[in-house]
C-alpha cells in the first residue's frame, strides 16, 4: 500500500476510534440530568427580561474526556414558565405556560466544563420560538410587544391599581406578554406586566432607583374602560432557598430598563433568551440552535461540590466580545446592564430520576440512550 493510502486508513481508524471512547450516558442519568439543570439555571441567571424558562427535555449529550476536566456538550430543551424573572420563586415551583396561552419554547446547545466536581458553563447557543400547536379557535393570541392598543389597555389597568393602593405608586418596569381573545362578548385584551414603586410628582412616575424598591407582576383582563387587575408584590412570594434548605430574605435581582422600553421596533410578541455566547470559539456548538451572531459576554456561574470555594471570573477580551447586550434589545439599539455574577449550589441526586424506556424498532428493541423524557409536553 501506498504511503498516502496507509495515512488516510490511518486517518479513518483513529477517527473512528475516537468517536467510540466519547462517552454517551443515559439522558436521563442522574450525572446528564445534574449538568442540564446547571445550564437551565445558568441561562436564566442571563436572561434579564420576560420569565424563567424550565428544563423540558434533554435532547442529546455527550461528555468528551480531558485531563483538565471532562467537557459536556448538551442540546435541552426549555419552556417559559409563568415566573418572571424578577420572582425569587425556584423555577422548580414554577407553572410552564399550556399551550392554550401559546408556550414558548427554547432550543439550546449548552458547553459545560467540570473540573473537581464543579460545573462551569463555557458556552451556548439558543433559538427561542412561539409553540403554534393545539391552538383552538378562541384561545388568546399574543400580540406584539408594541401594540399600541393594548399598551393603552396596560396604563389604563394600572392606573386602576394605584387608585386602589394607599401609600405607594406603582409605575411600569416592564411589559412581559399581551394578548387579545374572542368572548362572548367581543375581543377583550390580557396582560402581564411588572410593576416598580415609583416617585411621582405632577403625574410624572420615575421608578425609586433603589434595589428594595418593591416589584410585583400584575394581570389583568378586560378592556380600558372596564376590567380586573391583580397585582402581587415579589416581596411577597416564596424566598430563594439554596441547597440547605436555608431560607432567607433574598434581594430582587439586577434588572435593566430599556429607554423606550414600551416602543420596541422589532415587533416581538415573547421575550427570548439570550442567542449566543462563546467567547472562546469552542466549535462545540451546533449550527441548528444559532439565532444571531452576537457573542454576549455572561457571568460565570458555578455548580457542584466544590461551589463553596471562590472560583475566579475571567474576564472576555474585548477582541472576542461585544457590549452586553440581551437578545430582545438586540434589534432595538438598546443594551442591558452588566449581568451579576451567579453562583448557584446543587446536589447531585441521590436516587436516579424516572427513566421512561425508548426502543427503537429498527434496532431489534435496543435502549435508546437519548433523547430523554419529556417532562411537560
Amino acid at each position: 500500500m501506498k504511503p498516502l493510502g496507509i495515512t488516510v486508513v490511518l486517518g479513518l481508524v483513529v477517527g473512528a476510534l475516537a468517536q467510540l471512547t466519547v462517552p454517551q450516558p443515559h439522558c436521563d442519568s442522574p450525572e446528564v440530568e445534574e449538568a442540564a439543570l446547571v445550564a437551565q439555571d445558568y441561562l436564566n441567571a442571563q436572561h434579564t427580561h420576560g420569565y424563567k424558562y424550565a428544563l423540558n427535555r434533554i435532547e442529546d449529550i455527550k461528555i468528551y474526556p480531558n485531563p483538565d476536566g471532562d467537557t459536556y456538550v448538551m442540546d435541552i430543551d426549555l419552556l417559559e414558565t409563568d415566573c418572571h424573572v424578577l420572582d425569587p420563586t425556584p423555577v422548580a415551583n414554577c407553572s410552564v405556560r399550556p399551550k392554550v396561552f401559546t408556550a414558548v419554547e427554547g432550543e439550546c446547545d449548552v458547553v459545560l466544563k467540570k473540573v473537581g466536581g464543579v460545573l462551569t458553563v463555557t458556552a451556548f447557543k439558543c433559538k427561542t420560538e412561539e409553540s403554534t400547536e393545539d391552538l383552538c379557535l378562541g384561545c388568546p393570541a399574543l400580540l406584539p410587544l408594541n401594540d399600541t392598543t393594548a399598551l393603552d389597555f396596560v396604563q389604563a389597568s394600572l392606573a386602576t391599581f394605584n387608585n386602589i393602593t394607599a401609600n405607594e405608586t406603582y409605575t411600569l418596569l416592564e411589559v412581559g406578554r399581551m394578548s387579545t381573545q374572542i368572548v362572548s362578548g367581543g375581543p377583550i385584551y390580557l396582560a402581564e406586566y411588572v410593576v416598580i414603586e415609583a416617585d411621582c410628582t405632577d403625574d410624572v412616575c420615575v421608578p425609586l432607583n433603589d434595589t428594595m424598591a418593591v416589584r410585583g407582576i400584575c394581570i389583568a383582563r378586560g378592556l380600558s374602560i372596564a376590567h380586573n387587575v391583580d397585582c402581587k408584590m415579589f416581596s411577597t412570594l416564596m424566598p430563594v432557598v439554596d441547597a440547605n434548605s436555608t431560607a432567607g430574605p433574598a434581594l430582587p435581582p439586577t434588572i435593566h430598563v430599556h429607554e423606550g422600553n414600551l416602543s420596541r421596533k422589532h415587533g416581538l410578541k415573547h421575550h427570548k433568551l439570550t442567542a449566543l455566547h462563546d467567547p472562546q470559539l469552542v466549535g462545540l456548538l451546533s449550527a441548528e440552535s444559532a439565532e444571531s451572531s452576537e457573542v454576549v459576554p455572561v457571568a460565570p456561574a458555578v455548580v457542584g461540590a466544590a461551589a463553596t470555594a471562590a472560583v475566579p471570573t475571567t474576564a472576555v477580551p474585548a477582541a472576542s466580545a461585544e457590549p452586553a447586550a440581551d437578545s430582545d434589545s438586540a434589534s432595538d439599539g438598546s443594551t442591558s446592564a452588566e449581568v451579576p455574577v451567579v453562583v448557584v449550589k446543587r446536589d447531585v441526586p441521590i436516587t436516579p430520576s424516572p427513566v421512561v424506556a425508548q426502543t427503537d424498532s429498527n434496532s431489534n428493541g435496543v435502549v435508546k440512550m437519548c433523547p430523554g423524557r419529556i417532562r411537560h409536553f
